[in-house]
């Protein structure tokens, strides 16, 4: 199983509604066994799956309980394929509990869990918070690939490199084999000239960069409304066909890795 990270400190990138497109591609286009982890505590990953619950154990629960059964959270979704780790506000009070918890290790219970069920699936994709906290390192640690949504705008960098510090740390101090897989634009709108420039600045930094960008669409914020990947919304829309040219570009460059 490979697991992918897709995470940014900035909100508003797109990053949950990446993480649950890219993973719902991976199993409805490629027929790949998906797991979608929703790490992030207002659990709005799950909300687009349908499975926002606090009655049943998800993210939170991988993060604090011993000897969890992830038989016993991992849940199905409507589609073919694609299960789901879920996340609620509980999540909050689940990374203070893990961080006054010095009697076991706190930066590999979800990599210990997914280890579990490893070969159940082809790929794993978790959508992070916008923040750097124990959760997130966990996921960090637990991945084999990390993405970088990013929008073009004023503030398009802020964080992005002290994020890739945080990436480079994970990678030299508790995951050697952390690949920092790329950025890729998101909300891109090629009649914007700011996009453009954006785009063409971005690309001389020192980050590498997907090829792809996933273009503005009126579908998306509809498809969130309809609880539905925007591949089930209208598959024909812009971003539909982006995000499987994303796929497609993800799973080439990281093939054999």
């Amino acid at each position: 199983m490979k697991t992918l990270s897709i995470i940014n400190l900035k909100g508003g990138v797109a990053k949950t509604i990446s993480s649950v497109n890219m993973a719902h591609v991976m199993a409805a286009v490629h027929g790949y066994k998906v797991l979608l982890i929703d790490n992030d505590k207002q659990g709005n990953a799950s909300k687009i799956m349908n499975r926002h619950s606090y009655k049943k154990p998800g993210i939170a629960e991988i993060m604090t309980k011993r000897h969890i059964d992830m038989e016993q959270i991992i849940q199905e979704t409507d589609y073919p394929n694609l299960d789901i780790v879920t996340a609620n506000m509980n999540l909050l009070s689940a990374n203070l509990e893990v961080m006054l918890d010095q009697q076991r290790p706190q930066q590999i219970r979800i990599k210990k869990a997914l280890d579990q069920i490893s070969s159940k699936y082809d790929y794993c994709v978790i959508d992070n918070a916008p923040d750097i906290n124990i959760s997130t390192i966990n996921a960090l640690v637990a991945s084999d690939d990390v993405m970088i949504p990013i929008t073009i705008d004023d503030f398009a960098l802020d964080g992005l490199e002290e994020l890739k510090e945080q990436i480079n740390n994970t990678k030299e101090d508790l995951n050697p084999s952390l690949n920092f897989a790329g950025c890729f634009i998101t909300q891109y709108d090629r009649q914007n000239e700011a996009d453009v420039q954006g785009e063409e600045f971005l690309n001389t930094l020192e980050y590498p960069v997907f090829s792809t960008h996933i273009r503005r669409t009126p579908k998306m914020k509809p498809s969130t409304f309809a609880r539905k990947p925007i591949l089930e919304y209208s598959n024909r829309c812009g971003a539909a066909i982006d995000y499987k040219k994303l796929v497609e570009e993800y799973i080439s460059k990281t093939k054999g890795e």
